[in-house]
């Protein structure tokens, strides 16, 4: 999500610098950029002097001290405490002008907002895997959030192509909340043997969705799914429509969480 991130923002002409403690991770990212980028010149959908011009907007570092910027975004791990560490730190060194924003998919704003030293400022920017093609993007208001920090960063979502939409801080915001369903239900009929997962998938999309919820897992990482549905079902007072499945827990502790470890529902 962080690349995806930074690509968008880099292709809209915006300066933007990925941050990542690991040179490798760092390293994937850059490839994965310049491979995307290499498929829109190829599709006729970006010239080759608009692609020079995007990566020449993009920089990469391992060292935090460099994060000082007018947007922070943080696309991390949907672990409260290493998110909140991290704004800590970047409190530090940005000013009292800098925006922070959270891409959780499902932790609190309001919660993580206690970290940050003007609350006014910060506010959930939640976009969609794979950022580049996704069009919409949730702006997260916390109890704290300014009014012009909102504004600014709906302008901002704008500037970048995507379709802004505000809501306020609760357990899954909106899509995520909407979408429990979609892949609780789909767990639960392979979990009872009516049905396999391709052949899930394969109705769902007859129907009319871009992508079965099987697959859909599998993009967005069953670690990252899963995540989201104990927070949301945690946060909603355990309902038992929305119990998390054994069969995604399963995946995740065998280390099958989807395309970026080559298995996951399928094979990769």
């Amino acid at each position: 999500m962080g690349s995806g991130i930074a690509q968008v923002c880099a292709s809209a002409g915006y300066t933007a610098l990925l941050y990542d403690l690991n040179e490798e991770v760092l390293e994937k990212a850059k490839q994965k950029i310049n491979s995307d980028l290499d498929k829109l010149v190829e599709k006729g959908k970006l010239t080759a002097k608009e692609k020079d011009s995007i990566h020449r907007n993009l920089r990469f570092t391992t060292s935090i001290t460099d994060c000082r910027a007018d947007l922070v975004i943080e696309a991390i791990i949907e672990k409260m405490e290493v998110k909140t560490g991290l704004f800590d730190q970047l409190s530090a060194i940005n000013t009292e002008q800098t925006i922070f924003a959270s891409n959780t998919s499902s932790l609190s704003i309001n919660a993580i907002a206690q970290h940050i030293p003007i609350p006014g400022r910060f506010a959930g920017l939640h976009f969609f895997n794979p950022a580049p093609l996704m069009k919409l993007v949730e702006v997260v208001r916390g109890e704290q959030t300014s009014d012009g920090t909102i504004r600014a960063l709906v302008e901002f979502t704008r500037k970048l192509g995507k379709q802004p939409v505000v809501c306020k801080d609760a357990p899954g915001f909106i899509v995520n909340r909407v979408a429990r369903p979609y892949y609780i239900e789909s767990l639960r009929i392979a979990e009872e043997g009516i049905a396999d997962y391709a052949t899930i998938d394969r109705i769902l999309e007859s129907w009319g969705f871009k992508m079965g919820p099987f697959k859909l897992m599998d993009l967005i990482g069953n670690d990252v799914n899963y995540a989201v549905s104990c927070s949301v079902y945690e946060q909603l007072n355990k309902p038992e429509r929305l119990k998390p499945s054994y069969l995604q827990e399963e995946k995740v502790k065998l280390g099958h969480l989807g395309k970026k470890s080559k298995k996951g529902y399928y094979d990769y």
